[in-house]
């Protein structure tokens, strides 16, 4: 009659989650798959997964920290930025800020008033050579 065979909805890699202009948010924001902001959110955002990726219109402004593999700034940040796979500034990005990045495309215009530090892929560990044996 009751079955404890329910499922937990998870949103797909291709779900686009989209914070309208003139929509305020207070408080932090964990996504998976995309977010796109035009409004204000003034707290911290997260992007969960491999797949995450943030896209702030030249309408958007943040207040707090940002983080997702791939990010697209074409507004306003107030807080540090890593993004640890990709990270693009358009040319009315306005940070406010460090940025932590792996690979950085930044277009005439863009603005960052703070330190900008690479964060390379960690190196990959060779294998290490199998031992010779005595047996000769």
């Amino acid at each position: 009659m009751f079955s404890n065979n329910r499922k937990t909805a998870t949103a797909p890699v291709d779900t686009t989650t989209l914070i309208a202009s003139g929509t305020a948010i207070k408080g932090d924001i964990s996504f998976g798959g995309r977010l796109h902001v035009d409004g204000k959110v003034d707290g911290a955002i997260r992007g969960d997964g491999a797949q995450a990726m943030l896209t702030l219109s030249e309408h958007a402004h943040v207040t707090g920290e940002v983080q997702a593999p791939h990010i697209v700034i074409n507004g306003a940040v107030t807080g540090d930025i890593t993004a640890s796979e990709r990270l693009e500034l358009a040319s009315n990005a306005r940070v406010e800020g460090n940025v932590y990045y792996n690979l950085l495309e930044m277009s005439a215009g863009a603005q960052i008033n703070g330190k900008m530090v690479h964060r390379a892929e960690p190196p990959r560990q060779l294998p290490k050579p199998e031992e010779k044996s005595d047996a000769s």
